[in-house]
């Protein structure tokens, strides 16, 4: 009776928990009550209807594509109807009527700006005749911050503080704050869909003469080049006093007096310390890409190997300086120097890691000593003259609490001097053999030109990340590597069983804290949903060729799908998985009560995780941008990704599953986890079985279903391969000759069955040392023989 009580009481505490659980991931997947319904093709839901990972669907521009799904009055309040696409750059014409009331565009069909995915950030923006911002949405984004943790009402609401800002007539200053509050965490997005609404409003007023009739078209100027021959060098005093070597000075003073314009009162109560007349940071930018600049900061034999790296009109930028970081911390984590930013006219462009190469010092006769020196390469897919002024802007960071930063920025501006450049009298005559244009048309920018022609020679940016990520690549090889090692040699190694449980607890922790916190590689079922929904659409590699990690970890996990099942990944590799048997070791210390869930009811809680998967998947044939907000069942995104840093109620939902398991060992991995169900699927066509079982196993020992810490061993004494991780407790076991009862049996029988020794006796009894009993020969008692001879 008490072990029915036992039995009943697990039964409906496993029951009520999952179905509380359940009833938490409804609640966070459902819309807020209240909510408006957004539009058919509004946000991220239809993100891979344009174009999977960020490529456009055809050629040309893409605003036709989401105009299609908008309403008039979602973007143009007061317009009753749109125009096609039309001009260079592509802009729509709004209609009130007959009345053309302004403009309709798309941001990145006028400048080039990405997000920190390196995928575009897809905004359609309405401008009124005056110049006015009337109206901006966003359609499309690939950002994996806004995917997985910042909620894209947020995003919005952030590009909504930009509606009704008319920059024609009221440009922005240089630097100068955006009008909304940067959401903490999203910093990299949020100014990148800033700056790109304000460029973009910029370029199409210029384009189309908005807010500026009746002006003339400036005469277009000379074009010129960078004068390759001049190789001169010259003295870090010449180079500052020509303009070759940009500089900003801040100090103390400046960056309190820009925080207080922002009049963020947080930012205020917390000043910069120090004297107002300290430096705060003081920048250096060259363009070294140009032979004399070059060779004067870096040497000889520095910038000659820089030459030979550079791919053709490709150039280079070198960043110093002393006081406040320019670099930050940010791109150890995510790979983007997200405090600097190179503008230039309508483009924009980042750093990463890819780009950046330390340097110690520099050579130019005179030059001081600085903190931090850094050499940038412009990346290959950046619009980027060398000859017009360009500026970076440098974003300064105040920290007012643990959750909340402020920001500002400045501006160091740069135009190469003309003594290192010349007429480019190609360009020149090419011009006046084509005449004047089109009248009424707008001229091709030579941006957009330029922009055409990098494309054709850059190389495939997975390549350039793969070659960055090399140390990466080498630590999760080595670690596979060592894992392959232990599932070949695994009869040798449980036997050490101290050392073996020390070594798996090692592993657990480097996957939990590098592969999972660190180069978060955590996997997910949306990537099997994105991948089989790729290969319905355009499939490509290169979509998933782009986080060498993931890649990585993906192919060793088909791989392992022949060999071990699902086990190699759910007990090794998972981030999340790792933490719950981290943190169940920890419970089972401090003596937390474990739960055995009855076989029966184990098995069938366990085909629940089959259920959500195949419900994501069908919903991933109808909506990919769907099927991911219902894939919030798994807790990945928030304690792996976001590190618990998230709207409370993603963190008291992943907390839950965390505190069931500390009852009952890897809860959601067993019961709720669909990647894991998508996983075991194909596991079922392995060929090898590498778990040992004896004829007695189950029958009648069920010493190792009983200490399964997942319950994957079938009272018959089989192991289900759809539930093993692989965690080898079985096979330590097996060679256990002091708790394995066949071992016991077997090594008993030896003993009773095993020949006495020579010497043995009966017990208690003394045995003298025994002698021969056959005497030796004598050889004189022996006949002699006869000789034959007398």
């Amino acid at each position: 009776m008490r072990r029915f009580a036992t039995h009943r009481q697990s039964r409906s505490f496993s029951l009520f928990g999952i179905a509380a659980l359940l009833l938490l991931w409804s609640c966070l997947i459902a819309p807020p009550a209240g909510a408006a319904s957004a539009p058919q093709g509004g946000g991220a839901q239809q993100a891979f209807k344009f174009g999977q990972g960020g490529t456009p669907v055809g050629a040309g521009p893409r605003l036709g594509a989401f105009l299609k799904n908008l309403r008039p009055g979602d973007i143009f309040p007061g317009a009753d109807r749109i125009g096609p696409p039309e001009g260079k750059p592509a802009v729509a014409r709004a209609y009130t009527g007959d009345r053309m009331v302004g403009y309709v565009y798309l941001t990145t069909d006028i400048v080039n700006t990405r997000g920190y995915s390196s995928k575009p950030i897809d905004i359609v923006v309405g401008l009124s005749l005056d110049g006015q911002i009337v109206g901006a949405k966003l359609v499309e984004h690939h950002e994996p911050i806004v995917l997985i943790g910042i909620p894209e009402a947020k995003v919005q609401a952030f590009i909504d503080g930009y509606i009704g800002k008319n920059y024609v007539q009221e440009p922005p200053r240089p630097g100068a704050p955006p009008p909304v509050d940067i959401i903490s965490g999203a910093t990299v997005t949020l100014m990148v869909v800033g700056d790109s609404l304000t460029r973009s409003v910029l370029s199409v007023a210029r384009h189309y003469g908005i807010g500026r009739e009746g002006q003339a078209q400036a005469a277009t100027a000379e074009h010129r080049v960078v004068d390759m021959a001049q190789e001169s060098t010259e003295s870090w005093d010449a180079l500052l006093k020509s303009g070759a070597v940009g500089h900003l000075r801040l100090s103390v003073a400046d960056v309190n007096k820009a925080f207080e314009a922002t009049g963020r009162q947080g930012a205020i109560d917390h000043p910069e310390p120090g004297a107002p007349e300290d430096t705060f940071i003081d920048l250096y930018a060259a363009l070294v890409s140009v032979p004399s600049i070059g060779r004067s900061l870096l040497g000889d034999a520095e910038y000659g190997y820089l030459r030979d790296r550079l791919a053709p009109g490709q150039q280079a930028i070198l960043i110093a300086g002393n006081g406040y970081s320019f670099k930050g911390s940010g791109y150890v984590r995510g790979g983007v120097f997200d405090r600097i930013e190179v503008i230039q006219n309508e483009n924009s462009f980042r750093f990463t890691d890819l780009d950046h190469q330390r340097l110690a010092d520099l050579m130019a006769a005179g030059a001081p000593g600085f903190r931090e020196v850094a050499l940038f390469t412009v990346p290959t897919d950046a619009v980027f003259d060398p000859v017009e002024p360009w500026r970076l802007q440098l974003t300064v960071q105040r920290v007012i609490s643990v959750k909340e930063k402020a920001f500002t920025a400045f501006v160091l501006n740069y135009d190469l001097p003309r003594t290192y450049t010349k007429v480019d009298t190609q360009a020149a005559q090419a011009g006046t053999q084509s005449g004047d244009g089109t009248a009424g048309t707008p001229p091709v920018a030579d941006s957009q030109i330029a922009d055409t022609d990098g494309d054709e020679a850059a190389p495939a940016l997975w390549k350039q990340i793969w070659i960055a990520k090399t140390v990466q690549i080498a630590i999760i090889s080595i670690a596979l590597l060592t894992l392959i090692a232990v599932f070949f040699f695994q009869n040798q190694i449980v036997k050490h069983e101290v050392f073996y449980k020390r070594f798996r607890t090692v592993f657990l922790l480097f996957t939990l804290f590098w592969i999972g916190w660190y180069a978060q590689a955590q996997l997910s079922v949306v990537n099997v949903l994105t991948f089989t929904t790729s290969l319905r659409t355009d499939f490509s590699w290169e979509y998933f060729l782009m986080d060498p990690i993931v890649f990585i970890l993906w192919i060793a996990t088909a791989m392992s799908l022949i060999f071990w099942n699902r086990g190699a990944f759910c007990g090794w590799l998972c981030p999340f998985g790792a933490l719950q048997e981290l943190t169940s070791q920890v419970a089972q210390k401090l003596h937390v009560p474990q739960i055995k869930v009855p076989h029966g009811l184990n098995t069938r809680l366990a085909g629940l995780k089959y259920i959500i998967f195949l419900i994501l998947f069908g919903i991933s044939l109808y909506e990919l941008g769907t099927a991911e907000k219902f894939a919030e069942v798994e807790p990945f995104k928030t304690a792996i990704i976001l590190k618990f840093v998230r709207d409370w109620p993603f963190v008291v939902f992943a907390v839950v599953l965390l505190l069931a398991g500390l009852f009952i060992e890897r809860f959601y991995c067993r019961y709720l986890c669909p990647l894991g169900a998508a996983l075991a699927i194909p596991a079922r066509l392995r060929i090898f079985d590498w778990l040992r079982r004896y004829k007695t196993c189950g029958n009648p020992c069920q010493l190792c279903a009983v200490d399964c810490p997942v319950q994957a061993i079938n009272p018959e004494g089989d192991i289900n391969p759809n539930e093993c991780i692989q965690c080898l407790n079985c096979q330590q076991l097996y060679n256990n000759e002091k708790r394995c009862p066949h071992l016991i049996q077997k090594n008993a029988k030896l003993k009773r069955h095993k020949a006495p020794p020579p010497d043995a006796g009966i017990p208690g009894e003394v045995v003298a040392s025994r002698k021969p009993t056959v005497r030796p020969r004598d050889p004189s008692a022996e006949p002699q023989p006869v000789s034959s001879n007398p």
